[in-house]
């Protein structure tokens, strides 16, 4: 459940506020379309700032609300694929008709006397008088977790004013965009591969020296990879994005029958040298193929493979290795968690062009979920110190369909 009196920033004050209010003056055409919603939130009447709020900031918005259970997605209609969206405040806050009017005004245009908000709510709730509109806002102050609060008169105000406690009143200054992660397919994803291939390539030998030994310091990965093999019963076990072969060594180790897979032919040479008795080839884990002697892979890992991808990419890319487990199998991936895509120009001790992507763990699973997979689970956790990059780290495991 999300939280009685939960903190909203300004564009989630717009959003929820423009949903309240048209789901009343035009019941019709509510839930709302994303285009809907957008010109509601950024209309030039009725909204104190006016904003410009565009489709990605929109959708982020959306997206932190819906997993605070703030916002609804529904598809209506027979066979719909337009997916509109609802407010859930209302029925977290237990409010009713007048104290949800004066609410909403509120939200969309900040601090106010008691009679600007009699006039402002005409179309949402008829208040008789100031009284009446005192009386709600009164009732919103005297809850256990008040949602207003009467501020003291400031100098040239005739009457005192109030304002929500859902946050902070919104100024005109928009919140951060969102982070673009789609800039790493900016030039299309055949050049993106290609500056990853040439980047591995060249630091393969630094990559293997300096990493063909971490899982000796980091339990939990062991115990993951550990479990995967095991989980696999024996059956063939697929590593993409293998690198120098490490990942694939330990869950040889604990029993699985692994095949590991890379795009740099540098990366296998390397792995090759490292654990002569295991199996590697060069491929793609876009592409990856069923295994020889077997209807599909018992389970694949791939421990970093997707930290240069755009989130836009994983579902595609996880419906592909979806596709050629056999049913009851599972994938494990690890990648790095955050808000950033960063630009590396050196790795281990060479040049190289390439892009870090930071996945945002919601949309991380939301496309472990879009690619049917089922059983799902995450974990997150911060970085080992003096040992890994300080990034937090996420891992999700989930299985194919029986």
């Amino acid at each position: 459940m999300a939280e009685t009196r939960p903190q909203l920033s300004a564009a989630e004050q717009r959003v929820l506020g423009a949903l309240l209010e048209k789901q009343r003056t035009v019941p019709a055409s509510y839930p709302l379309t994303l285009s809907s919603l957008r010109t509601a939130c950024n209309q030039a009447s009725s909204r104190e700032p006016v904003t410009d709020y565009d489709d990605p900031l929109l959708q982020a918005t959306l997206k932190d609300l819906r997993d605070r259970e703030l916002v609804r997605p529904v598809w209506t209609g027979a066979g719909s694929r337009v997916v509109k969206f609802h407010q859930r405040l209302e029925e977290h806050l237990g409010i009713g008709e007048p104290e949800l009017a004066v609410l909403t005004v509120l939200l969309l245009r900040g601090p106010q006397a008691s009679g600007e908000l009699r006039t402002r709510t005409a179309r949402l709730h008829p208040f008789e008088d100031r009284a009446e509109v005192e009386a709600a806002l009164r009732g919103l102050a005297e809850l256990s977790e008040p949602v207003v609060v009467e501020l003291e008169r400031r100098p040239g105000q005739q009457d005192r004013r109030w304002r929500h406690l859902l946050g902070a009143p919104p100024d005109a200054t928009p919140p951060p965009a969102p982070v673009d992660r789609d800039i790493v397919i900016a030039a299309g994803t055949e050049a993106r591969n290609a500056r990853v291939l040439a980047g591995y390539d060249a630091a393969a030998a630094g990559y293997a020296r300096e990493l063909s030994a971490e899982l000796a310091q980091k339990p939990f990965d062991c115990w993951l990879l550990d479990r995967i093999a095991g989980d696999a019963s024996g059956g063939p076990v697929a590593d993409v994005g293998t690198g120098p072969g490490h990942v694939a060594a330990r869950l040889a180790a604990s029993g699985a029958s692994v095949v590991g897979v890379d795009l740099s032919p540098a990366m296998i040479d390397e792995a090759r040298n490292s654990f002569p008795d295991l199996e590697f080839e060069v491929g793609d884990l876009t592409n990856l193929l069923r295994p020889r002697a077997a209807a599909g892979w018992s389970a694949i890992t791939a421990w970093y493979a997707f930290v240069h991808m755009a989130t836009s990419e994983l579902p595609a890319v996880i419906a592909g290795l979806t596709r050629v487990l056999i049913p009851g199998g599972r994938l494990a991936f690890a990648l790095h968690a955050g808000e950033e895509v960063r630009q590396v120009d050196e790795l281990f001790g060479v040049p190289v062009d390439l892009e870090f992507v930071l996945h945002n763990a919601s949309e991380v699973v939301d496309a472990v979920a879009a690619a049917g997979l089922v059983d799902i689970e995450w974990y997150l956790r911060s970085p080992l110190r003096d040992v890994e990059t300080p990034t937090e780290r996420l891992y999700v495991v989930a299985c194919r369909p029986l």
